[in-house]
């Protein structure tokens, strides 16, 4: 009898469960904490935010003030418009091997382009938003969701590319480049991880 018992409650239980989300965390908290906590959560979301507020960091206070701005404000329109457009997001290895191209942006520490680290900030932006509007336009409170989503990011954009924007000694300038050294060896390991 206690053979069968342990097996029939575990699947009573499993009965009763309700629906998953693959990509939103519950918090229990409400849909704006839930995404205020959803970069933190998500390491596909967060690693690439790291990168390109490092790298606007490294070009100084002035890049680093459009991406604080460009990022939050593109993945909103991700967002936004994955709610509109009945379209599937694109592939996992893309946000990898975007993963991958801004952490070797960061470790390579090349002067670029106000304009092109912006544009790179609203491109990654936008793809990511994408890839999490198409969920939150399922769920009750996507809109205060995403308000926490872009809270959030715009939160830890101001406060890393502020922290790499005062950076002036050269061994400082070296820790940040070897963090996006290892940025780039995670993004490596997730695009492993989604082609198996």
């Amino acid at each position: 009898m206690r053979r069968i018992a342990l097996p029939m409650s575990v699947g009573v239980v499993l009965l009763g469960a309700s629906r998953a989300h693959a990509h939103l965390m519950n918090s229990g908290l409400g849909p704006f904490y839930d995404g205020l906590a959803h970069p933190f959560l998500v390491p596909e979301d967060l690693l690439p935010v790291v990168a390109l507020t490092l790298l606007a960091g490294l070009r100084g206070a002035r890049c680093g003030r459009w991406v604080v701005f460009a990022l939050p404000l593109a993945w909103l329109a991700g967002m936004a418009a994955a709610a509109v457009v009945k379209v599937p997001p694109g592939p996992v290895w893309l946000t990898c091997t975007l993963t991958i191209a801004l952490g070797v942006l960061v470790a390579a520490d090349r002067q670029w382009p106000v304009a092109a680290v912006t544009g790179l900030a609203a491109v990654a932006g936008a793809t990511h938003g994408f890839g999490n509007g198409r969920e939150l336009a399922t769920v009750n409170g996507g809109m205060l969701t995403m308000a926490g989503i872009v809270y959030a990011l715009f939160v830890v954009s101001a406060l890393i590319a502020g922290q790499v924007a005062s950076v002036r000694a050269y061994w400082a300038r070296v820790v940040v480049r070897v963090a996006g050294s290892w940025i780039a060896a995670i993004g490596l390991l997730m695009f492993g991880w989604a082609m198996r």
